[in-house]
């Protein structure tokens, strides 16, 4: 379980790096995961060997404002999450358009879920040898 979690709007994203950036944080990564009808982002950040994150949720559609302007190296993992989960990163200093990992003819966003699917695997019963549940 991540410790030192603080929940932002996206409006206060660039407020909150900047003020980290001030404290003499670096940006070590952000996490993405897709949640269905939104993106779960966490920023990681790390002073002295003690880690600081900021977590936002970003509902599906909206675009993500960009950090490069304050850590260039946010342009890796921001293309990186562009890419994969299709999430528009505005503002970003280098930006290669849905390029940067995937190629011409690959899957769109290949690591979001279909709209509308959602398993929970806590609610199925574990199958014993021969199919049938036990």
């Amino acid at each position: 379980m991540l410790t030192n979690v603080t929940e932002i709007p996206v409006t206060q994203l660039h407020g909150e790096v900047w003020a980290l950036k001030q404290q003499g944080y670096r940006l070590v990564t952000l996490t993405c995961c897709d949640l269905g009808d939104a993106h779960d982002i966490l920023y990681h950040f790390d002073k002295d060997y003690t880690l600081k994150h900021l977590r936002l949720r970003l509902p599906r559609g909206e675009s993500l404002p960009s950090i490069t302007d304050l850590f260039f190296a946010a342009v890796l993992v921001e293309n990186e999450i562009q890419d994969l989960f299709g999430v528009t990163v505005a503002g970003m200093v280098v930006d290669y358009k849905g390029r940067f990992l995937l190629s011409e003819g690959a899957p769109v966003a290949p690591l979001n879920k279909p709209i509308g699917i959602g398993i929970d695997i806590r609610a199925k019963a574990p199958v014993a040898e021969g199919g049938k549940a036990s």
